[in-house]
């Protein structure tokens, strides 16, 4: 996939200059927000970000199309990555820092009569909803939201695993957008991961953090090597038409009728 354009690309703040900005009635900012971290042996420590950048901007792209007036805001790169802390060069924003950033977002938008926001989180071990609760009392205006990328379509339809980090389905996303990132697959470890002792948790209602190099020896968690670029394309495809057309819904609703 070619990341080069012709142009500045509306959507997308980062490229465009105040004459253009000044004269655009954005409805909606979007906010990617990612992770530097290790993920396995084979995909860059930048997985995330490039996974959030992109996928944005593709569905910004075809929302835009259909007429959304919304604008990409720069990737936040660092997530909170408080289970990793003896990984090399994993890099933790703790959530109260993420709150103190997203507030600072918030506060620009809600001045700038911009009231709608998305978080389009591309990690894990990002959890938005608390500051979102807070904030949308501190900022009454504003309508705040956050969408799991990777949750938009089931990855069933597309891969033979399911992945949880740096396995299948983010390997064969990388490939797709990034392929000159990826190591080779015989350099990938098997992403085999270790499951709680405990039942509760074990089970999904209960809930501990994992320490991840106790979890896992490559720093993954979900098997890459059946991966392959086509995989990528079709579930990247997948993905960015869905979370594009939650873009547009969010764009033409009306935050006064929310509720059906």
């Amino acid at each position: 996939m070619s990341t080069t354009h012709a142009g500045p690309r509306p959507y997308i703040l980062a490229e465009n200059t105040w004459t253009t900005v000044a004269a655009t009635p954005y409805e909606v900012a979007v906010l990617p927000w990612g992770a530097c971290e290790a993920h396995n042996y084979h995909l860059p420590y930048g997985t995330d970000i490039l996974e959030a950048g992109l996928v944005a901007a593709e569905a910004a792209r075809i929302a835009w199309e259909q007429g959304a007036k919304l604008t990409v805001l720069p990737v936040i790169p660092f997530g909170v990555n408080t289970g990793q802390s003896d990984i090399k060069l994993d890099m933790n924003m703790n959530p109260s820092t993420q709150l103190a950033v997203l507030r600072d977002v918030i506060e620009v938008l809600n001045r700038q009569g911009i009231y709608k926001l998305i978080i389009l989180n591309s990690h894990g071990g990002n959890d938005f909803r608390t500051m979102i609760r807070e904030l949308g009392l501190q900022y009454p205006k504003m309508f705040l939201c956050s969408c799991n990328w990777w949750q938009a379509v089931d990855q069933k339809a597309y891969f033979e695993h399911k992945d949880d980090h740096g396995g299948e389905m983010e390997t064969s996303v990388i490939m797709h957008l990034q392929p000159h990132l990826v190591s080779p697959l015989s350099e990938a470890g098997d992403g085999a991961a270790k499951k709680f002792r405990i039942g509760g948790i074990r089970e999904g209602w209960a809930w501990a953090e994992r320490k991840w190099s106790q979890v896992t020896k490559d720093t993954g968690v979900g098997d890459p090597r059946q991966a392959n670029a086509d995989k990528g394309e079709r579930y990247f495809k997948a993905a960015t038409e869905k979370v594009a057309a939650f873009f547009l819904e969010v764009a033409q609703a009306d935050a006064r009728d929310l509720y059906i």
